[in-house]
């Protein structure tokens, strides 16, 4: 817990994936740091993403080389560092007659993709004809098809687990990290940012914690942060919310991943094959509401499913098979440009002039997090007046990659295991090699071994795990972004009681807890229902 008579280099306000990614290249390189979130580990806007790690490919419309050259680059960086998490995926591309993008405008696309990721590990993009297409996927709207294109990005099946495996390699690193934490106020002294007062919503009380730099990594709360410091900041963030829904599989859904331009208003969305069910989305839409309380609207609903089955006609998904739908808002740039897809994608580290050891970071994604943590934290020490050790977040593996070779540690733990298929996979897919931890805890009562979730192979050792060591505080945390139960087609609710049981019988709840913690977490699934 922070301590106001500890002095901290570096204080870094939110734990989405900026933050979490500048707290462990920070701690890596010797600084002192405290990692605070009002909610829980990637509890706001990285969960609401697409789930990709990607180069970008519409960003080459707009001109922006750079960030497509550096999204290609930490695509890279990531399968290597995380391939327990993030992992190759196959995309497909259709062409129809009359869309905005022609056929030889995604033949150029492709080939500047290819060349703007010059030793990438992926192969090169395909072009296919129509019949080829058809062939490749059969569901696919014949008519009006010209061709399409299959190329290579990466995705992250869980991003919560990418965030969190960045703050437990920042605690081992020696950060602190004090999660549902409110930022009430920056305290300031001779016009400089010298600490932070915050409230612990699980306790109440009110704390203090001292700070030579404080970076406001709050994603679309940014602003919100800085309205508690009188230095009166311009606005800096001007968010667009992306809404996505998830099926299970469908009448011609495929095994790749399709990218389309959208009839109604001409921008791309995904149809993703994920974690066994589809993620369809997503939208882009001016929000001014309530960042808190984001959630898809029917209109939003009715755009996804009609494109869906525009491109898909024997889908004919309806209202009644989406299991939940999600929805966040992207911590974009404030401008007055009325075109949300022409905001740029880039980000930015804000230095605040009245407050010249105050940043704030504007935009960023999820495949350029490292990179950006790498900026911030040689900002960082150019502030501080002290050379920079070298950055290896490029090299240094994930808690969960911990291995030379993954593949081998794979294959070996499973040869060792005596769980179900369906939990080894299950418990390797989430917790990379950190399974064998799980493992220990199994050996030391064998009754943990009890499956909690019949549809995900979750076992009740993870429950007891993930609270005594990847920092849960909740019933949600535990669900949602840590055995990611809470993602299956029920959003863990089959699951819920088995989760607080063990809760209650290896970690001392009452009676009371567990009946709070399950209406808390029923209450968070409300946010995942399609209106």
């Amino acid at each position: 817990m922070a301590n106001e008579d500890i002095e901290f280099d570096v204080i870094v306000i939110g734990a989405g994936i900026n933050g979490a990614g500048i707290a462990r290249d920070a701690a890596i390189r010797g600084l002192s740091v405290l990692l605070v979130d009002k909610g829980d580990i990637g509890g706001g806007t990285s969960s609401w993403s697409t789930r990709l790690i990607h180069g970008g490919l519409r960003y080459l419309e707009h001109g922006e080389l750079a960030l497509v050259r550096e999204s290609l680059r930490e695509r890279e960086a990531l399968l290597k560092v995380a391939p327990h998490l993030v992992r190759p995926l196959r995309l497909l591309l259709p062409v129809y007659k009359n869309a905005r993008r022609g056929l030889w405008t995604i033949r150029a696309g492709m080939l500047a993709y290819d060349a703007l990721s010059l030793n990438k590990s992926l192969p090169k993009h395909r072009m296919l004809s129509r019949a080829q297409t058809l062939r490749e996927v059969p569901a696919l709207e014949p008519e009006g098809l010209l061709g399409a294109a299959v190329y290579s990005d990466a995705q992250v099946e869980f991003a919560e687990r990418l965030v969190l495996e960045n703050v437990l390699s920042a605690v081992e690193h020696g950060a602190t990290v004090t999660t549902y934490a409110r930022v009430d106020k920056l305290m300031v002294k001779n016009q400089k940012v010298c600490g932070i007062e915050f409230t612990n919503d699980r306790g109440g009380e009110t704390r203090f914690a001292r700070g030579t730099i404080v970076i406001n990594a709050a994603g679309p709360w940014v602003d919100r942060v800085l309205k508690s410091d009188s230095g009166n900041s311009p606005r800096l963030i001007g968010g667009t919310k992306g809404s996505h829904i998830v099926v299970g599989p469908f009448a011609g859904a495929a095994d790749t991943a399709i990218y389309v331009e959208a009839e109604t208003d001409g921008r791309p969305f995904f149809i993703i094959p994920w974690d066994n069910k589809y993620l369809i989305g997503t939208t882009d839409i001016r929000y001014e509401g309530d960042l808190d309380q984001v959630r898809i609207e029917s209109d939003e609903i009715d755009y996804l499913l009609h494109e869906t089955n525009r491109v898909m006609p024997s889908a004919k998904l309806t209202r009644e098979q989406i299991l939940f739908a999600y929805s966040g808002v992207r911590p974009l740039p404030f401008t007055t440009d009325a075109d949300e897809q022409r905001i740029t994608r880039r980000h930015f580290i804000r230095p605040h002039p009245k407050r010249d050891n105050l940043f704030s970071i504007v935009g960023g994604k999820l495949t350029t997090y490292r990179s950006l943590a790498e900026q911030a934290v040689d900002a960082v020490f150019m502030k501080l007046g002290k050379n920079s050790p070298e950055c290896k977040t490029d090299r240094d593996l994930l808690p969960g990659a911990a291995t030379p070779d993954f593949d081998a540690f794979d294959r070996d733990f499973k040869q060792r295991s005596t769980l179900s298929a369906a939990t080894n996979d299950h418990l390797l897919r989430i917790y990379g090699t950190r399974a064998a931890l799980i493992a220990r805890v199994i050996h030391e009562d064998q009754s943990l071994a009890e499956v909690i979730d019949d549809e995900t192979g979750a076992i009740a050792a993870e429950v007891l795990f993930v609270f005594k060591h990847e920092m849960a505080k909740t019933l949600s945390d535990c669900m949602f972004r840590r055995t990611m139960v809470g993602f299956n087609s029920t959003c863990g609710l089959n699951a819920v009681d088995a989760a607080a049981a063990t809760a209650q019988k290896y970690l001392g709840w009452s009676d009371e807890r567990v009946r709070c913690e399950i209406a808390e977490h029923q209450n968070e699934v409300l946010r995942f229902q399609a209106r």
